[in-house]
C-alpha cells in the first residue's frame, strides 16, 4: 500500500486503537513512515517501529501479499470478515474459528465442515446465521466492525457498488482487506488491478494469513502434516500409463447444467486433486484450450460420455445441498450418462468442495487418493449421505487427525 503524499490526512480508526489520546494531541498521520523505517520481505512479517522514538509496547507489524501490498496490523485481530471459506477455513484451522463474523453461505459451508470437524476432537463451528457475505455491504461492514477483512479487494472490485474509493474508506474507517482469491483458478484480475496481481499456491496464502494472526508455529505444523502425506501418496502413485481417468464436477440442484472443473491446473482450486495425477479426461475431450485457464466449463452428458472417465468425482453432495445417491441413480437412468464408464463400474464418488482452505484440503486430498487409487491408499468406505466424512481404520488414513486437532488446539 502506498502511502499519500497528503499531509492533512485525518485520523484513521486504526490510528485511534493504536495511539489513543496521541492521535488527538499529536496530529498523527496515518500509514506513513520514512524510506526505510520498515522493512518487510516476502512470506515474512516483521514487528518493527514506525519511529526512532517508539518503544517497545509498539506491537505494529506487516504482512506483504498481493494484490494489497505491505499491509500493517497495530495488533492481532480479533473480529474476522470473510467472503469464500478458503479464508475461513484458514482461520478456523489457526484456532481462531470463533472469530468469524461473515462467510458466504454460511449454512452451506457450515453443513460440510462440520463433517470434518467431527473427527477433530475438541474443533467446533458454529457459522450458521452469520451474515451471507457475497456480495458485500458497505453499510453492514461498518456495523461488522471487523479487524481485518480476509477477503481479495480485487474480487470485491467486481462486486456492484465497489469502486476503488469505496474499498479504501472501509480500510481506512474500519478495517484492511487481505485476501487473494483469484489464484483458485488463476482468473485474470478486473481492471486496474492486474499490475499488483500474483497468484500464490493454497498453502502459500495460508502461511500469509498465519502471519496476519501472529500464527506461524501453527502453519508450520499443519504444513508438515500435509507434506508427509504427499510425500506418502507420491512414493506410492503407480505409473502414469496405469493411472485412471477422471473428470471433476458440479452438477445443479435445478436443471440438466454441469460444471466441470481442471484436475491438474496449478490454481488452488486443484490443490487436491493436483498431486495425484490421474489423467484429466475432459482435457481430450474439450480439445485445444482447455488447459489455457482454470475456469469451469460448461457440459452436457455427451460431452461427459466422449470423455468418459473411469472415475467421477462429485462435487457438493457433503453439504446438505446435493445427495449422492440420487446423483448416482439419475446417472444410471439416464440413457447417454449411464453409459460412462465411471457409472457403470460404480465409481462415481462424493467430493467436498472445490473453494477448499487447510482442513477441507487435508481430508479432500485422502479422500481423491482412496478413490482414484484404491489399491495403493485403501479402498474408500463410501460416503452416507448426512452423515460424517467416513470412518477410516486409523492404519488406513494418509493424515493423523489426533494431530491436525491438537494443532488447531493449540498444542503444537
Amino acid at each position: 500500500m502506498e502511502c499519500s503524499s497528503n499531509d492533512e490526512k485525518a485520523p484513521t480508526r486504526r490510528d485511534y486503537v493504536k495511539y489513543g489520546g496521541a492521535v488527538l494531541t499529536g496530529g498523527l498521520l496515518a500509514g506513513c513512515t520514512s524510506e526505510g523505517e520498515q522493512a518487510t520481505t516476502e512470506g515474512t512479517s516483521t514487528t518493527t517501529a514506525t519511529s526512532s522514538e517508539a518503544t517497545a509496547e509498539d506491537e505494529s507489524y506487516s504482512v506483504r501479499m498481493a494484490p494489497m501490498g505491505d499491509v500493517e496490523f497495530d495488533s492481532v485481530p480479533e473480529s474476522v470478515f470473510t467472503i469464500l471459506n478458503h479464508h475461513t477455513d484458514m482461520v478456523l484451522a489457526l484456532g481462531r474459528g470463533d472469530s468469524v463474523n461473515a462467510l458466504h453461505g454460511p449454512g452451506y459451508i457450515q453443513s460440510l465442515y462440520q463433517k470434518l470437524t467431527h473427527h477433530l476432537d475438541g474443533v467446533s463451528i458454529d457459522w450458521d446465521g452469520l451474515y451471507s457475505s457475497w456480495p458485500p455491504s458497505k453499510e453492514k461492514l461498518y456495523e461488522l466492525d471487523s479487524d481485518v477483512h480476509l477477503a481479495d479487494p480485487a474480487k470485491v472490485a467486481t462486486a456492484e457498488g465497489w469502486d476503488e474509493d469505496a474499498l479504501t474508506e472501509i480500510e481506512r474507517n474500519v478495517g484492511p482487506w487481505f485476501g487473494n482469491t483469484l489464484s483458485g483458478s488463476h482468473t485474470a484480475p478486473p481492471e486496474g488491478w492486474a499490475d499488483d496481481y500474483e497468484y500464490y499456491p493454497l498453502w502459500e496464502i495460508f502461511g500469509k494469513v498465519a502471519q496476519v494472526f501472529q500464527e506461524t508455529q501453527r502453519y508450520e505444523a499443519l504444513a508438515s502434516v500435509r507434506d508427509s502425506m504427499l510425500t506418502h501418496i507420491e512414493e506410492h502413485l503407480p505409473p502414469e500409463d496405469e493411472r485412471p481417468s477422471a473428470a471433476l464436477v458440479l452438477f445443479s440442484t435445478s436443471d440438466d447444467r454441469i460444471w466441470g472443473y481442471k484436475m491438474n491446473h496449478p490454481g488452488y482450486y486443484a490443490a487436491h486433486t493436483r498431486p495425484l495425477g490421474a489423467t484429466d479426461a475432459l482435457s481430450a475431450a474439450v480439445g485445444p484450450g482447455y488447459e489455457d485457464d482454470g475456469r469451469n466449463i460448461t457440459l452436457d452428458y455427451e460431452l461427459l460420455l466422449e470423455a468418459d472417465p473411469d472415475v467421477l468425482l462429485v462435487l457438493g453432495p457433503m453439504s446438505e445441498y446435493h445427495n449422492i445417491d440420487e446423483i448416482r441413480t439419475s446417472l444410471e437412468n439416464h440413457q447417454v450418462a449411464g453409459e460412462i464408464t465411471a457409472v457403470e463400474e460404480g465409481r462415481v464418488y462424493t467430493q467436498g468442495a472445490r473453494r477448499q482452505g487447510p482442513i477441507l484440503n487435508l481430508f479432500q486430498t485422502e479422500m481423491a487418493a482412496k478413490q482414484l487409487y484404491p489399491d495403493e491408499f485403501g479402498e474408500w468406505p463410501g460416503y452416507v449421505d448426512g452423515e460424517p466424512y467416513p470412518d477410516i481404520p486409523e492404519e488406513e488414513q494418509l493424515f493423523d487427525r489426533t494431530r491436525v486437532a491438537d494443532i488447531v488446539n493449540g498444542d503444537i
